[in-house]
C-alpha cells in the first residue's frame, strides 16, 4: 500500500510530537510536518525501512550499515543542487528545522576484518554532518605523505581550498563527502593499526526533500538524492514504470573503464587468476575505499564518486542498497523484482537476502530498502520471474546451498 502524507502516522509505530528544533547533531528520526506540528519519524522502525543481514558461510560479520537523519547548512544544499543537478531550489521555501534535514543510509562492506566497516558505521555521518574547511590542510597534507599516487594529487574536490585555504567559497554535497570520506580514512590509519592490511568498501544515500511543507522521505513529491560511492557495494532505484532498474554506483575495479583511466599513470598493476578474477596489486578487488593502507601509493583512494538524481513522484517506488553478498550472486533487476513483489520494505529486504542465500551466496550479505512514493504502485511485467524460478529449481540439491 502506497505511503501517503495523510496516513503516515499509521504507517509508522512511533512519533513523537517535537515543539523546537533540535540541536545541530545526528540522530536516528527525521523530521516532519503536519497540522502545524512537528514529528519526529524513527528511522528505526521495522515499519518504515526494511534491513536484512547475514554473514553468509563466513565465521564472522564484516558487513555494517547505519541510517541516520543528519542536518547540514541549507546554504550548501541549495549551491549543491545548483552545481550537480541544475535545480534552483530557495532554502526559504521550508522553516527551520527542515531545510537542512537529511536522511543519511549507508552501507560498509569490510574485508580483512569488521574494525573499519564498524568505525564507518558508527562515525561517518557524525563526521559528514560536522566536517568544515579548517580541516582539509591536514587532510592533504596527510594524503600528500602517502607519496606514490598521492603525489601527483591535486585535491580532487577541494582543490578549491588546497589552492586557497582561506576561501570564502561554501563546501558543496560533493566538497562535503570527500572531506568527510578523506577525513574518515584518516582516523582509521590513526586509530586501527590494522587499517594497513584491512578495508571496507562504502556506499551512502543522501536523501533530502523539497516539498512545502514538508513531508516524509516516503511520501515526497520532490527529492534529491546524492550519492557518495567508493567499492562495490551497490545502490539501486526501481521505478513504477515496469520496474525498470536504475543503478546510481558503479563498481570500482581496476578493469573497469573509469578506474583503468585514473590508474594508468601507475603502470601495470593488474594481475587475472586462475578463475579469471582481477585482482590490483595481486590482491585487491576494489580500488576506492577505506583502509588497506599499504596499497595507497599505488592509487587505492578514499575518495568517493558523487552522483545526483532528482527523483519526483510517483515515478520511483524504493531505494535499495546491497553489499556483494548479494550482488554477486543476484542481477541489479532481480534484486528490484524481488522488492517491487513485497508487502512492505521490511519483507522486501528479507526476500531479497533469502534469494541470495539460496543461489548460494558465501559472502556477508546485506539489505537496506527505502521506500518512496510510488511504493506498491510498479507496474508492468515482473521481467526476471522465470529466471528466478529456473534458477531455483537448478539450485536444489546443489552443494552451494548447503549453510554452515
Amino acid at each position: 500500500m502506497p505511503l501517503r502524507p495523510s496516513n503516515f502516522s499509521r504507517s509508522v509505530a512511533t512519533l513523537s510530537v517535537h515543539s523546537r528544533a533540535s540541536s545541530r547533531c545526528f540522530h536516528d528520526f527525521v523530521r516532519a510536518s503536519a497540522e502545524g506540528r512537528t514529528y519526529r519519524i524513527p528511522l528505526t522502525s521495522k515499519s518504515l525501512i526494511g534491513s536484512a543481514s547475514s554473514r553468509g558461510t563466513r565465521s564472522y560479520q564484516e558487513d555494517h550499515f547505519s541510517i541516520q537523519g543528519i542536518d547540514v547548512d541549507p546554504l550548501e544544499l541549495k549551491l549543491s543542487l545548483k552545481r550537480l543537478s541544475g535545480f534552483d531550489w530557495d532554502p526559504r521555501s521550508l522553516p527551520e528545522p527542515f531545510a537542512g534535514q537529511i536522511l543519511f543510509a549507508g552501507i560498509y562492506d569490510g574485508h580483512g576484518g569488521a574494525a573499519i566497516s564498524e568505525f564507518l558505521q558508527n562515525e561517518l555521518h557524525g563526521l559528514f554532518e560536522t566536517v568544515d574547511k579548517s580541516m582539509i590542510p591536514a587532510v592533504y597534507a596527510w594524503l600528500k605523505s602517502m607519496g606514490g599516487y598521492f603525489r601527483r594529487f591535486q585535491g580532487g574536490a577541494l582543490t578549491e581550498w588546497v589552492k586557497d585555504p582561506s576561501s570564502p567559497e561554501p563546501l558543496d554535497l560533493e566538497a562535503r563527502a570527500t572531506l568527510a570520506f578523506l577525513e574518515a580514512d584518516r582516523r582509521i590509519a590513526e586509530q586501527i593499526p590494522q587499517s594497513r592490511k584491512m578495508g571496507s568498501t562504502a556506499s551512502v544515500a543522501l536523501l533530502q526533500c523539497l516539498d512545502s511543507p514538508p513531508v516524509p522521505f516516503f511520501s515526497s513529491k520532490r527529492l534529491a538524492l546524492t550519492v557518495a560511492h567508493c567499492g562495490d557495494t551497490r545502490i539501486l532505484l526501481c521505478s513504477t514504470d515496469g520496474g525498470q532498474v536504475y543503478s546510481m554506483t558503479q563498481k570500482h575495479h581496476a578493469e573497469m573503464r573509469g578506474e583503468a583511466a585514473r590508474l594508468q599513470r601507475m603502470g601495470s598493476g593488474l594481475i587475472t587468476d586462475s578463475y579469471g578474477e582481477a585482482r590490483w596489486m595481486g590482491a585487491l578487488e576494489n580500488t576506492r575505499g577505506f583502509g588497506d593502507g599499504k596499497f595507497k601509493p599505488f592509487g587505492v583512494t578514499p575518495e568517493p564518486e558523487i552522483t545526483t538524481k532528482m527523483l519526483y513522484a510517483p515515478e520511483w517506488a524504493f531505494l535499495v542498497l546491497v553489499s556483494d553478498g548479494v550482488s554477486s550472486v543476484l542481477s541489479d533487476q532481480e534484486v528490484v523484482d524481488i522488492g517491487r513483489n513485497a508487502p512492505d520494505p521490511q519483507r522486501a529486504a528479507h526476500d531479497i537476502l533469502a534469494f541470495a542465500e539460496e543461489m548460494g551466496t558465501e559472502d556477508n550479505a546485506t539489505v537496506i530498502v527505502l521506500p518512496l512514493a510510488g511504493w506498491g504502485q510498479v507496474h508492468g511485467r515482473d521481467k526476471t520471474k522465470d529466471l528466478r524460478d529456473l534458477r531455483s529449481k537448478q539450485a536444489i540439491g546443489s552443494e552451494r546451498q548447503r549453510r554452515m
